[in-house]
């Protein structure tokens, strides 16, 4: 069975993906799948996570690079590869490209984190910053490949990497072969095009759902149009998913077999990132967590077993530490107030045995006594507490005001 595409492009066909398969083993990992009772708890069903996170190079994309450069002729392996990603994309094609003796050029914004940066060059590509957004970035490598003559390696819009992704859906149904949903988060659509190509072709009765940021969502309305629509400024946290318009080659195929597309907001990636860390012991990024998410923020009616796959963990310490933060605060664990009050000795002694007798927990304090709005006797108290949850953060305010404290709003 196989699955039309875009344009000139051969069909992906399920003998593609177990081709790419027999391609991978040995070079990617054939990652595990855990059981999460939280998750289960919550949707009513069994929940597990294909935990490509534990991937080499952090994420899925090695299996697409791999599979696409791999299969150039000997006089285009000449000619070297070039690519252009923010972070997990520019890995897969790095790692890939070294294992097969491939010359490989990457380029990366300029605001790209440094530790992707890091990885993609000590993986053997040589990085080229450029453009402070990916588009700009992806329009350089354009540039390069039509200069140079290398092969330009997309990142989800092709039927060899689309082939590399689906054997994520393979490995599914070898290790749960009694899955009833999988839920997985879509970017441009190669990981979820190819998962479709893989397990519809093996059971058409699993059901495949498809993940969205809120924020940068342009698969709804592609869908509706019957056509790939670009959405205007795109805006997540979750980068790995943060593209503004579908591949013409994977959409063909999620508009035919992934079953429904649902969005999260970033409260929802915040809480999903926390309960991966804290309840799964696993670090996984934004995107990856976007499955979890979708089943936190409405599993109702989902038929188990169900399979969220996280599909990458290259989280940037950075965002991590504010996500965690938006995370906590989301779930009522972490709460910032600011507050007046009489600018004498004492005073955030006296402030902070309040909020010792609610039992709240101190993070970090500081002080504005110059602000013009202030009265001449007056400072403003910034704190940053962690809380147990909604109530708490409501029994600590209220604390507050029945001391007299004013809050700022």
């Amino acid at each position: 069975m196989s699955y039309s595409t875009a344009g000139s492009l051969r069909p992906v066909t399920l003998d593609d993906v177990r081709g790419a398969q027999k391609m991978l083993s040995g070079v990617a990992r054939v990652t595990a799948m855990e059981g999460s009772r939280h998750l289960s708890r919550l949707v009513g069903a069994p929940v597990h996570l294909k935990c490509e996170n534990l991937q080499r190079t952090g994420s899925f994309k090695l299996r697409g690079a791999y599979v696409r450069i791999a299969g150039l002729l000997p006089e285009e392996r000449a000619a070297g590869v070039v690519a252009a990603s923010a972070g997990n994309h520019a890995q897969g094609v790095a790692l890939a490209s070294s294992l097969l003796g491939v010359h490989a050029t990457v380029f990366m914004p300029r605001g790209a984190p440094l530790p992707k940066i890091s990885a993609t060059r000590e993986y053997g590509a040589e990085v080229r910053l450029y453009g402070q957004v990916v588009d700009e970035t992806l329009a350089a490598a354009q540039e390069y490949a039509a200069q140079t003559g290398a092969v330009f390696i997309h990142p989800f819009d092709h039927p060899d990497v689309i082939a590399g992704q689906g054997t994520v859906g393979l490995e599914i149904l070898e290790q749960c072969p009694e899955v009833r949903t999988i839920v997985v988060g879509i970017g441009g659509g190669g990981l979820a095009a190819g998962i479709a190509v893989a397990v519809k072709g093996l059971r058409p009765d699993v059901r495949i759902v498809g993940v969205q940021a809120a924020g940068s969502a342009a698969y709804p309305p592609s869908l509706a149009a019957g056509r790939p629509v670009a959405i205007d400024d795109p805006a997540t946290m979750a980068d790995g998913i943060k593209v503004g318009r579908p591949g013409d080659v994977p959409f063909a195929i999620v508009g035919e077999l992934v079953d429904e597309v649902r969005t999260v907001t970033e409260d929802e990636l915040s809480a999903a990132l926390l309960l991966c860390l804290e309840r799964a012991k696993l670090v996984v990024e934004p995107a990856g967590a976007s499955p979890v998410a979708a089943l936190l923020g409405g599993a109702g009616g989902t038929e188990g077993p169900v399979v969220a796959v996280l599909s990458g963990g290259n989280v940037d310490p950075v965002l991590l530490q504010r996500v965690l933060r938006h995370g906590m605060a989301a779930q009522g664990r972490y709460l910032a107030v600011r507050l007046r009050l009489t600018d004498r000795p004492g005073a955030l002694a006296t402030l902070l045995g309040v909020l010792s007798v609610v039992d709240a927990n101190v993070l970090d304090v500081s002080h504005v006594r110059t602000d013009p709005r202030l009265g001449l006797t007056e400072a403003e108290v910034e704190l940053h507490l962690e809380t147990k949850g909604p109530a708490h953060c409501a029994e600590v305010n209220q604390a507050l005001r029945d001391a007299g404290y004013t809050v700022v709003d």
